[in-house]
C-alpha cells in the first residue's frame, strides 16, 4: 500500500427524505458532526399550518462512523413541489433513509409515494425506513408498513425512532450501511 492510499477515507452518500414534518432536518442536525448547511425557509403554503420554516432545497451534514468512514447526509426538501432535487440529490448516494411521520393521515401511502419517487436509488442501492412522531401511532402502523414493503418487493428495515436522538439515528444509518455490505 502506497502511503497516499492510507489516507483514503470511504465516503458514503446517503439521502433523508420524506413529507414535510417527518423529521429530516432533525436528523441530520442530530446526527452531523459539523454545523449542518440547510437552506430553511419561512413556511407558506398549507405547510405554514404545520411549522414555521421548511427546506427548500437540501440539508447537508457529515457524520464520522467508528472506523474514520464519512456518512455525508444530504436531506430533502418535504414539499412534493421541491421534487425535482430529490433525483438531482440521489446522484451517486448509496442509499435512501426514508423518514415517516406517524401522525399523518396515511403514512402507507406516504411511503408508497416515496418508493415510486426513489425506486431507480432503492433498485440500486438499499432502503432504510424511520417511523417518527409515534407518541400517538397507530398499534398496526410498524406491520402495516412493513407489509406495502413486502407487497411491493422492497427490502428494508422498518424501525420507530426519535429523530433529535442521535444514537436512535446512528443505529439506522448503520443498518443501511450493513445491508449495503
Amino acid at each position: 500500500m502506497h502511503d497516499d492510499e492510507k489516507d483514503v477515507v470511504a465516503s458514503y452518500k446517503i439521502i433523508i427524505a420524506g413529507p414535510v414534518g417527518a423529521g429530516k432536518t432533525e436528523a441530520i442536525r442530530s446526527l452531523s458532526d459539523k454545523p449542518i448547511v440547510t437552506t430553511e425557509e419561512i413556511a407558506s403554503d398549507d405547510v405554514k399550518l404545520m411549522k414555521k420554516t421548511t427546506t427548500v432545497a437540501m440539508d447537508y451534514g457529515v457524520m464520522k462512523l467508528d472506523g474514520g468512514e464519512q456518512v455525508r447526509l444530504y436531506g430533502t426538501p418535504g414539499q412534493r413541489r421541491f421534487d425535482f432535487m430529490w433525483e438531482i440529490l440521489s446522484e451517486n448516494a448509496l442509499g435512501l433513509l426514508l423518514m415517516l411521520n406517524a401522525e399523518e393521515s396515511d403514512p402507507v401511502d406516504d411511503l408508497n409515494y416515496y418508493l415510486d419517487s426513489f425506486m431507480p436509488l432503492i433498485k440500486s442501492s438499499a432502503l432504510v425506513v424511520g417511523i417518527t412522531h409515534a407518541e400517538n401511532m397507530p398499534w398496526d402502523l410498524h406491520e402495516r408498513l412493513t407489509q406495502a414493503l413486502i407487497e411491493r418487493g422492497v427490502p428494508a428495515n422498518v424501525s420507530v425512532v426519535d429523530a433529535r436522538e442521535k444514537d436512535q439515528m446512528k443505529m439506522l444509518v448503520r443498518s443501511l450501511i450493513y445491508m449495503l455490505s
